[in-house]
């Protein structure tokens, strides 16, 4: 156990696990795109050595909580737990793999409370590559007003492109009277960085993905003043029976209300 509260510890290991990841990719040098044997060597190298760090670290810091990760047992009793900490080691594995810059580490803490499913209590991203860690711990960064110099963007996934987006993209043009455009990312982690950073205004994600996938971007994000949904409106829950996500709507306040309008959300 140490003094050090559930958000900075969030914080510290994310860039802890973020530092071993460029470590284990350098230490495999360039690899051939072609050599698909290689570059799942690292990938999985990678996955293991992360999760493993962040498994020993929690065992030390929080020696009586849960750990739900990606590369774990997903051991049941997280569904009793009290607290649970809920984390990809490697968010974007194949952008990793690829020598690309839009992978992250995830750090979430979930914690039970009385009446209602439970509560992200502590979050941090972290962007390797990016040099750059997004945490609750942060001042507000959300943009009060639209982008001057430049089209309103939405990010989506570089393999898994919503179905709608074209018209949502449509929608809220025809909403604000602005330009809008698409741009592709690879982890949630990073795509989440993208709104943080000022570079887009609005997430969409139509399909599903899982718990860590979701959850410390989602605290980070609705922290940092992001009106975030899933794509049906209702509640999200974590730590649940099932650890699938239905989606994400994430959107800066100054697209807010037109985002909710086109997706039929008010």
């Amino acid at each position: 156990m140490t003094d050090r509260t559930d958000a900075e510890i969030s914080r510290d290991l994310a860039r802890e696990t973020g530092s071993l990841l460029l470590g284990v990719r350098r230490s495999f040098g360039p690899v051939d795109p072609h050599d698909r044997d290689r570059a799942r060597e690292l990938r999985d190298t990678a996955d293991r050595e992360a999760h493993e760090h962040i498994a020993r670290r929690l065992a030390d810091e929080r020696p009586h909580d849960t750990l739900l990760s990606e590369e774990g047992d997903h051991d049941p009793v997280r569904l009793t737990a009290e607290r649970v900490w809920i984390v990809d080691p490697l968010d974007g594995t194949w952008e990793y793999g690829q020598g690309r810059d839009d992978f992250a580490v995830h750090v979430a803490l979930w914690t039970r409370t009385v009446g209602v499913d439970g509560v992200l209590s502590a979050a941090s991203v972290d962007l390797p590559s990016q040099g750059r860690t997004w945490s609750v711990l942060d001042d507000v960064v959300a943009p009060a007003s639209l982008p001057q110099d430049r089209p309103v963007r939405v990010v989506v996934s570089r393999s898994r492109r919503p179905i709608d987006v074209d018209d949502v993209v449509d929608g809220v043009r025809a909403e604000l009277g602005v330009e809008v455009e698409i741009t592709t990312v690879g982890s949630v982690g990073a795509k989440v960085g993208e709104l943080l950073a000022g570079r887009a205004e609005v997430y969409l994600h139509d399909s599903g993905f899982h718990d860590w996938d979701l959850a410390a971007p989602l605290a980070v994000a609705q922290q940092q003043g992001f009106w975030c949904s899933t794509p049906d409106g209702s509640p999200f829950r974590f730590n649940g029976p099932s650890l699938v996500q239905p989606g994400v709507v994430m959107a800066a306040p100054a697209v807010m209300a037109a985002v909710a309008t086109v997706l039929g959300l008010t």
